[in-house]
């Protein structure tokens, strides 16, 4: 295991004049896709890496060339106007949730890369011509392929329109939970279900509680464990599946339960199934007559997770060094579930 950040590009932002398609649009380019771009873009789009846009062209006109082409379905909230790139990419991010250092930026224009540079230095940047080297780079290969990678654009767009209708929708939020009809499963990690789980690990650091990565070696290690129960959670509403969302590593002791890990997906925090996950451990602990506790290490950027536990009921216990608490489920404390969630549990200490 180890407590490094890993920087691997979440989403490719592309420019479009000389970069994905030849010429100019504006001077009747664009009709024909640079050398190695179509390639590149099912490539990544098969490994889930996700696809953006940020051009200084017509919005119209552009989206129209990109129908005609046939890839306008791999580009999700594309920025295209008369406005400043970096501000494109701003949108971007804050359109998908994604952290600015898993963002990429591949444009033929250096003044243009360094203009992005300027605002976000974290964001990597790419010359046109780097295009057919792009699937060979290290930080656009993912640590393991799973069936979520090629279905993350699916998710996404799915998000995309989960939140546009949250905005739009007339009522209260607890009223718009009630209409999404989620159901919550959480079950005993399978062997089948750890290439996933490394790629969650590796791919949530800001909603990771330690910082910690596990490998699938690590997590099957402790999935065989007597030591160990590996949880995975899955979400799914009336706009299609989430996929797997969540992952708690749980150490197993005779009168304690120690939660080293715990993390979420971003696309679900905002639906409060973070504290559902705890409060169902908790549940658990509680039935085993077991005290519940949980570490947590400050990396940063993920304070998210803390205020996460604060919800569930628990509190700072004691320091275990200068960055790391460990944290105790306040005793008689009381998790209630939100009846707007369907929760269905299939693991081994349910019982």
């Amino acid at each position: 295991m180890s407590t490094t950040a890993n920087n691997k590009v979440k989403c490719l932002i592309w420019d479009l004049d000389e970069t994905l398609w030849e010429g100019t649009l504006s001077e009747g380019g664009g009709h024909v896709l640079c050398s190695g771009v179509l390639d590149t873009i099912v490539e990544l789009d098969r490994r889930g890496v996700l696809h953006s846009i940020a051009s200084r062209n017509s919005y119209d006109i552009a989206i129209q060339r990109l129908r005609e082409l046939g890839i306008d379905e791999y580009f999700l909230v594309p920025q295209i106007g008369w406005f400043d790139k970096a501000e494109m990419v701003a949108r971007i991010q804050r359109d998908l949730n994604i952290g600015v250092d898993s963002l990429a930026f591949i444009d033929d224009q250096l003044f243009e890369r360094d203009a992005v540079r300027h605002r976000f230095p974290d964001v990597r940047t790419y010359s046109a011509e780097q295009v057919t080297e792009i699937t060979s780079l290290a930080e656009f290969a993912p640590t393991v392929l799973t069936s979520d990678s090629g279905r993350r654009r699916e998710f996404y767009r799915a998000a995309l329109k989960r939140n546009a209708d949250e905005t739009e929708f007339g009522g209260t939020e607890k009223e718009f939970l009630e209409s999404l009809k989620m159901r919550f499963l959480v079950r005993d990690a399978r062997v089948e279900d750890l290439g996933r789980a490394e790629e969650l690990v590796v791919r949530a650091n800001q909603l990771n509680s330690t910082g910690v990565t596990y490998s699938f070696d690590d997590l099957h290690a402790m999935v065989e464990s007597n030591e160990n129960i590996v949880l995975v959670a899955e979400l799914e509403d009336r706009y299609g599946s989430y996929g797997q969302i969540g992952i708690a590593v749980i150490e197993v002791g005779a009168a304690e339960w120690t939660i080293m890990l715990f993390l979420m997906s971003c696309r679900v925090m905002s639906r409060g199934v973070g504290s559902l996950f705890l409060g169902l451990i908790a549940e658990r602990a509680a039935l085993k007559g077991v005290r519940l506790q949980a570490r947590f290490r400050d990396t940063g950027r993920n304070r998210p997770m803390y205020v996460t536990y604060r919800l569930a009921g628990f509190t700072e216990a004691s320091s275990l060094d200068d960055r790391t608490q460990l944290m105790m489920l306040s005793e008689g404390f009381q998790y209630s579930k939100p009846a707007y969630v369907e929760v269905i549990e299939e693991w081994s200490n349910c019982e």
